[in-house]
């Protein structure tokens, strides 16, 4: 039996999640108000049909996948249509959002009698025989297996809400911290005239990690001002520790000076380009 999901918004990850479950034979909804003309074309080209608040509480499933500060706010735009929908559908939040802010998005939902899922994506778009990884947690997160039948890796976590936000929070820590390290000190290098030499000697020595480099750096420009929000969020997980939550709040200002630098000079990103495609002892 067919079954509708309503995906909110259409980035590249909205977009290739629901065109992985368009190919998986769902019925894929989303909203297009407000929304941009390229926005419109990723959805039309994921087969999303646009629809309305109010049809997107019919569906099957609503999946949040929108800019880590945009989640709670989408949560209580959705909570009245919800709260007059017939038929509840499984709300799964699946932004880089802190355990503590799930617990607030999931009191919003609960309280329209919707059952809640946290949820967070690992991995790059879905595309042809591809998909991320998708963990969700909490009473309600085994509802979510349905979806694997229509094209998503889902992962049932053990752990109440907030446990697989706390993966996510994690793990992005990991990739987007060492990002953020490696391209301060590629600008750093440059800047101090010192980037020739440490082009070769990463390649001499770091053979795995200058690959990663030259496939995640460049490939954070774009999605900078995205991660400003989850390094924030990343930054009040772990509060109880002073020192690693300062470094994720400077993280999070070092994304939002490239953010503006992609936007605008590209004087930096430029840097960093330049670096990464410079053939070592050239």
């Amino acid at each position: 039996m067919s079954i509708t999901v309503a995906v909110v918004a259409q980035g590249t990850m909205g977009a290739g999640v629901g065109a992985a479950l368009t190919r998986g034979g769902a019925r894929v909804l989303t909203s297009l108000e407000g929304r941009s003309v390229e926005s419109a074309a990723r959805a039309r080209a994921a087969g999303m049909q646009s629809a309305s608040d109010a049809d997107m509480a019919e569906a099957d499933f609503i999946l949040s996948i929108v800019p880590p500060g945009d989640a709670l706010a989408f949560a209580q735009r959705m909570a009245p249509h919800l709260r007059a929908a017939g038929k509840k559908p499984v709300f799964a939040d699946l932004n880089a959002i802190s355990p503590d802010t799930a617990k607030v998005v999931a009191h919003v939902i609960e309280s329209t009698g919707a059952p809640f899922v946290d949820g967070g994506i690992i991995g790059g778009p879905p595309k042809e025989g591809y998909g991320p990884a998708i963990y969700c947690s909490g009473a309600n997160a085994t509802a979510m297996a349905a979806l694997r039948t229509h094209g998503l890796d889902i992962r049932v976590m053990e752990g109440d809400v907030g446990a697989a936000s706390a993966l996510k929070m994690c793990y992005g820590g990991v990739t987007k911290g060492l990002t953020a390290l490696g391209s301060a000190m590629i600008l750093a290098a440059t800047r101090s005239g010192a980037d020739h030499a440490l082009r070769d000697e990463l390649a001499a020595s770091q053979p795995q990690l200058t690959p990663w480099f030259e496939r995640q750096i460049p490939g954070m420009y774009s999605k900078a001002y995205r991660w400003v929000a989850e390094m924030q969020e990343i930054s009040e997980f772990i509060a109880a520790d002073e020192a690693a939550s300062e470094l994720f709040a400077a993280v999070a200002k070092f994304y939002e000076r490239m953010a503006a630098d992609h936007a605008g000079a590209k004087a930096e990103t430029g840097a960093l380009t330049a670096f990464l495609t410079r053939k070592p002892g050239s």
